[in-house]
């Protein structure tokens, strides 16, 4: 048990330390073109300091712009929260909403801790409350998160289909900047597809010169039985009672994720002038950040936000300010109130709630 907590608490200091220096490294970047800025214009030194234009900027923000992200990125999460009963419903169960959005924003409170736990505390909390196994309700969030991975595949499509020429310069920079190759000609990513090959590779050798031993253990077959549970829960996607509605709460909730980032431009001076095209750039550099295992995207969210708004003219300490507006509003706005409210509300909510079995 203790040897379990001090993993998970070693995680989250690794990866929160992963994004504090990603942030950190950003924020020295753009402090330093701040203060060439400031020499340029004939401000001293001690006068220009980007901590307290962040703030300032924070500060200044329009806050009713700041609402309306925060609004639609609720309505995406009633559209999540409807998508994912659809999936549950196949396996004969009827949760509570409630249950399932406030167990939703929980995993989101989650993962500002450890990267992708959030599905996990997702499935166990809301299994624990409806009764339901923890594998089957797995399978479901993962067919979720897959739903999204190929939602977010046709938003880069549209995104390059409408900005071609912004967005694949935007990509040979990251590129170009990714690149310190090491000795022989490869690159850093070319090392480390390779290793991952080779380990893939001795991982399949072995497991099938030992797959008869390892099959007869009650070990395998306990995970046997976990993993067909699992897989219940993926196919419930293919016994869908309305497939049309599915795909529409899909498309709400992606609307929702790009209304975020084009009503937030409002919010802030510098950006309230960028359109809708150039938003949809950035909301696509912005998710891809969110992608990166660091708690939130903490850092390679702003990384990306910014590279994005300056090929909109948008200087990079305004683009700074307004990655810091978008990333703090919803993380403390909605992830961490809602999922401290989910901590309390949920046991409260449940206490004597009994959920019907299966049949």
């Amino acid at each position: 048990m203790k040897s379990g907590l001090l993993a998970n608490v070693l995680k989250f200091v690794f990866f929160l330390s992963v994004g504090g220096v990603i942030l950190y490294l950003v924020y020295q970047d753009q402090n330093a073109a701040y203060l060439e800025q400031c020499a340029i214009d004939g401000i001293p030194e001690a006068d220009c300091n980007l901590l307290d234009k962040v703030w300032n900027d924070i500060k200044n923000a329009d806050y009713f712009w700041v609402g309306m992200v925060l609004l639609v990125y609720t309505i995406s999460n009633i559209s999540r929260t409807e998508r994912w009963l659809m999936l549950i419903h196949p396996l004969n169960y009827r949760p509570r909403r409630l249950n399932a959005f406030f167990t939703i924003m929980l995993g989101y409170f989650a993962n500002l801790g450890l990267p992708r736990m959030g599905e996990v505390v997702r499935a166990g909390v809301f299994s624990q409350y409806e009764n339901i196994p923890p594998e089957k309700v797995m399978g479901t969030v993962v067919t979720d998160r897959i739903v999204d991975f190929l939602s977010f595949f046709i938003v880069i499509g549209s995104a390059f289909l409408i900005e071609f020429d912004t967005l694949w310069q935007f990509v040979q920079e990251q590129r170009a900047a990714a690149q310190p190759a090491t000795s022989g000609g490869l690159t850093a990513w070319d090392v480390a597809f390779r290793v991952a090959g080779a380990l893939a590779l001795l991982a399949t050798t072995l497991g099938i010169i030992f797959f008869k031993k390892i099959r007869q253990t009650n070990l395998f077959k306990k995970l046997a039985g976990i993993v067909r549970g699992f897989a219940e829960g993926i196919q419930t996607i293919r016994q869908l009672d309305n497939p049309l509605l599915f795909i529409f709460h899909s498309l709400i909730i992606w609307v929702m994720y790009f209304l975020m980032t084009y009503l937030g431009t409002f919010a802030f001076e510098p950006t309230a002038g960028l359109g809708l095209s150039a938003a949809l750039v950035i909301f696509t550099a912005g998710t891809l950040g969110m992608v990166i295992p660091v708690p939130g995207g903490m850092g390679a969210y702003h990384a990306l936000v910014i590279a994005a708004c300056i090929l909109y003219g948008v200087s990079g300490n305004d683009a700074f300010s307004f990655a810091n507006i978008l990333f703090f509003s919803v993380t403390i706005g909605a992830n961490i109130l809602l999922g401290l409210f989910a901590m309390v509300f949920l046991p409260a909510y449940n206490k004597n709630y009994k959920p019907a079995t299966a049949p």
